[in-house]
């Protein structure tokens, strides 16, 4: 019989390690809640602080208190690595958080549209060339006087479908499936989030001024442009929806402060792209297609689609769509 217990010990050892690394940070890790998160909130990309950052989005976490927001942020990443976001995602009943993770390709992060050019596939803000990271201007927030790897390219958003809603599946939920690209990228060998980020979730978790049931979806550290940056230059709140295309100032650096300024106040019809987006500079810098001047970066609104750069009532943020919002007292919650 012991012969028997130990060959059986051994075989399920040995399908164990044969799960690739890669499907275990598609797994739900950690938590599983009876309430869905609530609606993105909507705030301005901080500008990038040097070259051979990243952005990762902002997202709900979940703790004893209830739902906390962790700031999207600018993250040093592992070079040649691309981020694929978390997301909560409807199923057995419960909502349910599949960490992020780096990879060679973006995989599947439920269909949300974080913004930033996470546009709920892939990742359209920039792309590595021989080791160095180069930024889409059309969707990200880089100074050219400080980051030269740049280059503009137009994204073109087919998803008609605006919302901020903040889960996949479930009553409201985003009802994307993994695409085959998707499905590849999640066989590839992953690297788990950084130490900077997981100090920086951390951070978000222990301050009750994050907590949704203080902030009310409305967190006043939205965005940083630094992990574990809660106060200070770079920082940045949301906004309210009906007021997502009002100037931005907060985060503008002092080096390109005007350039700022005067982009997000000509924009009264696009949300979803930077300040610097459409400035023309002579600083080593590819342009691949002519895009709107009309250019200032807030979260969650479609990517740039030419079509509608002159149609003020486009790209204005919706008000959220109804969904399980987080309740003062504490729901219900099971951790796995």
């Amino acid at each position: 019989m012991s012969t028997v217990k130990t060959f059986r010990l051994l075989l399920l050892a040995l399908v164990i390690l044969a799960i690739p690394a890669a499907s275990h940070a598609q797994i739900a890790v950690g938590i599983s809640v009876h309430i869905g998160p609530p609606a993105l909130p909507v705030y301005v990309q901080p500008v990038c602080p040097a070259p051979g950052y990243i952005w990762t989005p902002g997202y709900w976490g979940y703790g004893d208190d209830g739902y906390y927001w962790v700031p999207g942020t600018w993250v040093i990443a592992p070079v040649g690595m691309l981020w694929t976001p978390g997301y909560w995602g409807w199923g057995g009943g419960v909502y349910m958080w599949h960490g992020g993770y780096w990879g060679p390709h973006v995989g599947f992060y439920g269909g949300i549209n974080y913004g930033f050019g996470y546009g709920g596939v892939g990742f359209v803000g920039g792309e590595w060339r021989g080791g160095v990271f180069n930024y889409n201007r059309s969707v990200t927030n880089v100074n050219v006087t400080v980051i030269r790897n740049t280059y503009n390219q137009t994204v073109i958003n087919n998803n008609t479908t605006i919302n901020r809603t903040s889960f996949n599946g479930g009553t409201g939920g985003v009802t994307a499936q993994p695409t085959v690209a998707e499905q590849a990228a999640a066989k590839e060998q992953h690297v788990q989030p950084t130490a900077e980020q997981t100090q920086h979730q951390h951070a978000a978790s222990t301050n009750r001024a994050q907590l949704a049931s203080v902030n009310h979806g409305q967190p006043t550290v939205a965005a940083s442009a630094k992990p574990g940056v809660f106060s200070g230059k770079g920082v940045v709140a949301a906004r309210a929806a009906a007021n997502s295309n009002r100037p931005a100032t907060a985060n503008a650096s002092s080096a390109n402060r005007a350039t700022a300024n005067n982009a997000a106040s000509a924009n009264n019809s696009r949300n979803d792209r930077p300040p610097s987006a459409m400035t023309k500079s002579a600083t080593n810098s590819k342009t691949n297609t002519t895009t709107s001047t009309n250019a200032k970066m807030t979260q969650n609104s479609p990517n740039a689609n030419p079509s509608n750069a002159t149609r003020p009532h486009a790209n204005r943020p919706p008000a959220p769509q109804h969904q399980s919002a987080p309740h003062p007292n504490k729901p219900e919650h099971n951790k796995p």
